[in-house]
């Protein structure tokens, strides 16, 4: 059988490459497009930050250059596209929408169709639990009301809706993967989660544990939880990466996916996130009390029992004190 070969945008990024080296490790190929934008890092800087595994190349390009797609496809024989590449700060895409429909959307939509000229006929889509919004059910399975509340939760759906009309139109098989809260790092240390600016909770309390950062803000203290603080499931990025690696096997077979919630089911509120870091690390963890942020839920739990069942897919890392263990290993 000839060795596959996988286009990944944003294949540099937090979850991207972890898919990217758990890709090669599997025996496929990997062609990585991403303008780097995420990182701040010229070409020869982001080879030295993320190192690529052997099986994988890095091209520095926009999503949106369709020439550049259709080239690149028909130069590594692509089978299969892993979409990763986007804007991911929900606070930024209430301040700049237009930005968040450009790059999740438009230029999205761009990259669909240039797949779609080169006869790339299967695409994994990293979508995310924001196209929810305010969840009434919890945990929140994927016949749940899709009713995001920002720009990037609403660009993430039009895309998935893109997906599915284009798999109806052209034969497009697809899995639009909902991330619920990505946490963790590669065991060995390796790779890290490195945003610019940081968001995610778990590198913020680390940071600022070793002074790297403010003290942590607890945005709210009386949402109606067991300790009144927002509670969330922590998903590892190694688990994502192998549910990505699920989903490319079934489309390959001629099974389309659709949507896909990626938790455990298992939701740990921000006040335990802070207890388990003090646990790991053995010294108090820096934080200040704030005002709830607007359109933050108080619960968002997957119930992910249709990725286990139609990909045969378990979380294996994705316990909380594991989380914060493998975080701290690639950070210090």
């Amino acid at each position: 059988m000839p060795t596959m070969t996988v286009l990944v945008t944003g294949g540099v990024g937090f979850v991207g490459s972890h898919f990217v080296r758990a890709a090669c490790e599997s025996g496929r190929r990997v062609v990585i497009l991403d303008d780097l934008s995420g990182l701040g890092l010229a070409e020869a800087d982001a080879r030295v930050q993320v190192p690529l595994p052997a099986g994988a190349s890095l091209v520095r390009g926009d999503i949106g250059d369709q020439e550049l797609v259709r080239k690149l496809c028909r130069l590594h024989a692509i089978h299969a596209a892993v979409h990763f590449a986007g804007k991911i700060q929900v606070g930024e895409s209430v301040r700049k929408p237009e930005l968040y429909f450009d790059v999740n959307f438009a230029r999205s939509l761009r990259l669909l169709d240039a797949l779609r000229d080169a006869d790339v006929a299967e695409v994994v889509f990293s979508s995310s639990a924001a196209v929810y919004g305010e969840p009434r059910v919890v945990p929140v399975p994927e016949s749940a009301p899709t009713m995001p509340v920002n720009p990037y939760g609403c660009s993430k759906l039009a895309f998935e809706w893109a997906l599915q009309s284009y798999a109806v139109a052209h034969g497009l098989r697809f899995a639009a993967l909902r991330y619920f809260n990505a946490a963790g790092a590669h065991p060995d240390g390796t790779l890290a989660e490195r945003h610019d600016p940081e968001t995610h909770l778990i590198p913020l309390v680390l940071d600022a544990a070793r002074k790297r950062c403010p003290p942590v803000t607890v945005f709210g203290n009386d949402y109606p939880t067991d300790d009144g603080t927002c509670v969330r499931d922590y998903i590892h990025v190694c688990d994502l990466a192998s549910a990505h690696l699920r989903a490319l096997e079934q489309l390959a077979h001629g099974r389309s996916l659709g949507p896909l919630n990626l938790g455990t089911g298992r939701g740990h509120s921000v006040r335990q996130v802070l207890d388990a870091a003090q646990e790991v690390l053995g010294a108090p963890i820096p934080h200040t009390s704030g005002l709830r942020r607007e359109g933050d839920p108080a619960t968002l739990v997957a119930d992910a029992s249709a990725a286990q069942s139609r990909l045969g897919w378990q979380p294996q890392r994705s316990e909380l004190l594991t989380l914060i263990e493998d975080t701290v290993r690639s950070r210090w």
